[in-house]
């Protein structure tokens, strides 16, 4: 047996006084009431200890019997001697409720399915704001309409704006443009929305800070970052101001449906002549536009077979194109009926952007995106693949619908209807004129075609992003193999009509873009602003937002540890006024940066 412990020892020592103490006070029977073992002699301590013995299962407890099915007749529910014709009366109520009662489920299974489809119809704000909150729909209506007075048409760059032969005046130019951002900090945040931010729009309002957050779930976050914040009256009628940390005011918007995953918010852009209406694309394959005048939501474009991507507009805001997971890229004229729209498959891999060229809209830029990690792409494969940025002229593309128009076959109708309020027959509606893969490739290796592509550069691996400069001159580029990339194009190359000299990228930055699974895909956003020193924001994964001059210079970091502790993923800069930026992480919650002298808390 082991030696027992020091404690134990005097454990058995209290227990030997204790009972002699009993014994002496012939207090047997107490003894004995109080349970304390006798102290077995040394010898049976010495003995060897027993094995230890498997517990016994516990035998399993029948469970109650459940109650049994009886008749109507043994539940006194029938009467025995109840007559022929009463008992087909009985039984032609009990089939009548049986068919009602079937009936009702049906309609609550249709409802429910009808429930999880895209909405097709016109959507008012009543509708866009839920049930819990429509009796905000027309507060929401006349704030939109008293910020947005003016229409704010985009301002268009000039290809030669801040093209420096001297660099010292260049060097004088990032200064200036360094100063003025680095006294930038968080003036407001808030959690604008319940899911993570997918994209984001800066409005071009001046007098105040409006940014409209598209997130996971279909909805619209828009934000009125420094408006005073709304008070509240307590039981005794005291006026009192949250104080939850929550800077402006917000409204949510449910523009896709379902609420779900399946209609994320990919893209959100103004109209660039009316910034009144905002357009947005979804997962849910619809592209829907929000009047701000009208209130009213309506649909531009569905289709049933591709995920849509990302979008742009041409300057006059008349045409509109945009890519989808398929790789294929659309053209849309917002004058003419859907059907006529054109749709070319540039790329057997998914489109994850286009950009189209501010001073020269028929340059379109596009940005594959390739899953690097699949098991089944091999060596040849991975070769051949479309990780690349492509640079476009759509006056040739467009030419393939006059030259091959008879090859290019029809598609199937567009979506099925969304709600019961949908008054169009989507049986008559045809989707776009198609140019498949093959199609497009023996126009590429055509006469007319041979300098439809002006520029390509492959990326090592899958291209997140790729935009135009307001200048219209540069590209910016975001790729998954921790490079951001800039071009710069010369005047006569954009004025020439044969391929591009040469698409080697000017510059190279190392940043930090495995986002993973959790987190959105950064991208580098220039500014839109075209009056000041060309620069772009970007998200960095150490919590800050990083903006680069248009020479690769980092000209700040934006960064407050102690207020925020998560990526910035989403940004996005104001169109007009240069000390402003915003940006989103993953939980929905937003920053506002301006400098510290604003006069706004």
């Amino acid at each position: 047996m082991p030696k027992l412990s020091q404690y134990e020892l005097e454990r058995e020592a209290n227990i030997a006084r204790n009972r002699a103490l009993l014994e002496e006070l012939e207090l047997k029977q107490a003894l004995e009431d109080l349970g304390i073992p006798k102290v077995k002699p040394k010898a049976a301590q010495n003995k060897a200890a027993k094995p230890v013995q498997p517990k016994r299962k516990r035998e399993h407890q029948a469970e109650p019997e459940a109650p049994r099915r009886q008749s109507a007749r043994l539940r006194n529910v029938i009467d025995v001697n109840e007559s022929p014709a009463k008992r087909r009366k009985r039984e032609a109520e009990l089939e009548l409720q049986r068919a009602k009662e079937a009936e009702e489920r049906l309609k609550a299974e249709e409802h429910a399915r009808i429930a999880k489809l895209p909405r097709h119809q016109d959507l008012r704000l009543s509708i866009l704001v839920g049930e819990e909150a429509a009796e905000d729909a027309d507060k929401v209506a006349s704030e939109l309409v008293n910020a947005t007075r003016k229409a704010y048409p985009r301002s268009i760059g000039d290809p030669a704006s801040f093209d420096f032969e001297d660099e010292n005046k260049d060097s004088a130019a990032v200064k200036e443009l360094r100063q003025r951002l680095a006294n930038m900090k968080v003036i407001s945040r808030a959690k604008v929305t319940q899911n993570r931010i997918y994209s984001c729009a800066y409005h071009p309002e001046v007098t105040k800070d409006l940014i409209f957050f598209g997130d996971k779930h279909g909805q619209i976050g828009i934000w009125d970052a420094r408006a005073p914040p709304e008070e509240s009256a307590d039981g005794d009628g005291d006026i009192s101001i949250p104080e939850n940390g929550e800077g402006g005011r917000y409204w949510n918007l449910q523009v896709h449906w379902p609420a779900t995953s399946r209609s994320s918010i990919s893209c959100v852009k103004f109209d660039p002549i009316n910034s009144h209406n905002v357009y947005t694309t979804s997962y849910d394959c619809t592209i829907r536009c929000l009047s701000f005048t009208t209130g009213v939501s309506r649909e531009i474009y569905a289709t049933d077979e591709a995920l849509i991507c990302s979008m742009d507009f041409n300057p006059s805001g008349h045409e509109l194109w945009f890519s989808d997971g398929t790789g294929g890229v659309t053209h849309l004229d917002l004058r003419e009926e859907k059907s006529k729209a054109r749709r070319y498959s540039l790329s057997e891999q998914k489109i994850g952007c286009v950009s189209l060229n501010p001073t020269r809209p028929y340059f379109l830029l596009t940005a594959s995106k390739v899953d690097t990690l699949s098991e089944h792409i091999n060596i040849e494969a991975w070769q051949t693949l479309n990780s690349c940025d492509r640079i476009w002229d759509v006056r040739r593309l467009k030419n393939i619908v006059t030259d091959l128009s008879d090859q290019a076959p029809p598609t199937p109708p567009a979506s099925s209807p969304g709600g019961p309020e949908l008054n169009h027959d989507p049986a008559i509606e045809q989707g776009p004129i198609e140019f498949s893969n093959e199609i497009v490739a023996d126009f590429l290796q055509s006469k007319q075609g041979k300098s439809c592509v002006r520029a390509e550069w492959r990326h090592d691996k899958s291209v997140s992003s790729a935009y135009w400069d307001p200048r219209g001159r540069q590209i910016i580029s975001t790729s998954y193999d921790d490079t951001l990339r800039l071009w710069d194009f010369n005047t006569s190359a954009l004025e020439s009509n044969d391929r591009f000299p040469s698409s080697r990228p000017f510059s190279r930055i190392r940043h930090n873009c495995q986002t993973g699974k959790w987190l959105t895909i950064l991208r580098a956003q220039w500014t839109p602003n075209p009056d000041v020193y060309p620069h772009f924001t970007i998200g960095n994964m150490e919590h800050s937002l990083d903006i680069f001059s248009c020479k690769g210079e980092l000209i700040t970091c934006l960064l407050d540890r102690q207020r925020i502790s998560a990526v910035q993923a989403v940004t996005a800069s104001h169109p007009s006024i240069v000390e402003r930026a915003v940006s989103g992480n993953a939980s929905g919650r937003c920053v506002l940066w301006a400098p510290a002298d604003t006069g706004y808390s």
